[in-house]
């Protein structure tokens, strides 16, 4: 009897043992193997900036699910509006995009909507391979013209299903012109935001909103209202307050007085880009804790050193991207360079542009001088 029960217990021990063995480790195992948190990448810039090529870095890495200026929807929507009006709705928007419920195009588009209605969906690789596309692998890197031939007819519910399935998810925005308006968002729980604060040199911006002034015509009302777009200084009354919001959102940026903006932004230059383009894409990438592959490298090489001129003023071919973003000093006249450096003058010695005094020195003086380093 005494030697039945000692059995017994010896079994009951081994049955425990076999337990603790075997389960609390995979309970473990389970905690550690939680799928990550998503992270959130905003590229913060503004129209004609290079915005939209920064943006192809990320929308083609194989790990990001990218969208392009979603907030399009709200402008064209409520365009009586002004941009700090928006601003509210705008973040709305972008935090709902990041959570990936695209119910919130709801407001802002036809009930029958398809992916193809999205703004510049042809644009995001993600949008372009699986789930949301069969006809390309999902490391492939794809071109727009490609995707908007072949990818068009999915319904919308696909942009949904296919963002859900990323571990990044970025937005391309020009339509914030306040960092502390997102400061509801970079201190959600739900999201891990990180902000790219891309700028541009404000005479080459203005040169090449000289030559889409009628695509900008509408944001520009927005921004500075329709009476002063008008006449002579409109375009430089536009560029004051584009100018402006650049200083606003470096000083808070940089700063970093809040904790929670602490290693959660990042001032690239346009300029430095096309000048090193490998490097900066790696530091982006570091930033946004992404791994820069071959694959990526050999494309940003060679979408940057093509010999295409940019004349698309909408384009993301291939092209010589460090000869076009200096294409300012041969073709804007000096006069309206003084008048862009004169509204402009705050952010271009914050932001490292240095000032040209004559004719002679906006076409000769060299890249190295033109351009402080940071």
């Amino acid at each position: 009897m005494v030697k039945s029960r000692r059995v017994q217990v010896l079994l009951i021990l081994v049955v425990l043992s076999f337990l603790l063995i075997h389960f609390l480790p995979c309970s473990n195992n389970a905690h550690v193997q939680e799928k990550p948190s998503p992270v959130h990448i905003l590229i913060l810039s503004s129209w004609r900036s290079g915005s939209s090529f920064t943006g192809q870095i990320f929308s083609q890495h194989p790990s990001v699910f990218y969208l392009m200026e979603p907030a399009w929807h709200v402008w064209v929507k409520m365009h009586q509006n002004n941009a700090k009006v928006l601003h509210m709705a705008v973040r709305d928007l972008v935090r709902s995009v990041f959570l990936c419920d695209m119910s919130v195009f709801d407001a802002y588009m036809s009930s029958q909507k398809k992916k193809s209605d999205l703004f510049q969906w042809e644009t995001s690789r993600a949008l372009c391979s699986p789930p949301a596309c069969d006809s390309f692998s999902r490391s492939d890197i794809i071109t727009a013209g490609n995707c908007k031939t072949i990818c068009g007819k999915y319904p919308f519910s696909k942009v949904e299903e296919a963002c859900k399935t990323y571990s990044h998810v970025a937005i391309k925005e020009v339509r914030f012109f306040d960092l502390k308006v997102l400061y509801p968002l970079l201190t959600d729980p739900s999201l891990n935001l990180k902000i790219i604060h891309l700028v541009r040199d404000p005479r080459a911006v203005f040169r090449s909103r000289e030559n889409t002034m009628a695509d900008l015509e509408r944001d520009s009302n927005i921004v500075v209202g329709s009476r002063k777009t008008k006449g002579e200084m409109g375009p430089y009354n536009t560029m004051q307050v584009i100018c402006k919001s650049h200083v606003e959102i470096y000083k808070a940026g940089s700063q970093a007085i809040p904790s929670f903006l602490k290693d959660r932004y990042l001032l690239v230059r346009y300029e430095d880009i096309v000048r090193d383009p490998l490097a900066r894409a790696a530091q982006m990438y570091r930033f946004a804790e992404l791994h820069f592959t071959p694959e990526l490298q050999k494309w940003v090489h060679n979408i940057t050193h093509g010999k295409g001129h940019g004349a698309q003023a909408f384009d993301i071919g291939s092209r010589d991207a460090l000869r076009v973003s200096q294409a300012w000093r041969k073709t804007l006249p000096f006069q309206k360079i003084e008048k862009v450096q004169n509204v402009c003058k705050d952010a271009m010695d914050l932001l490292g542009y240095r000032l040209v005094q004559s004719e002679e020195e906006q076409k000769n003086m060299s890249l190295d001088l033109l351009f402080a380093q940071n």
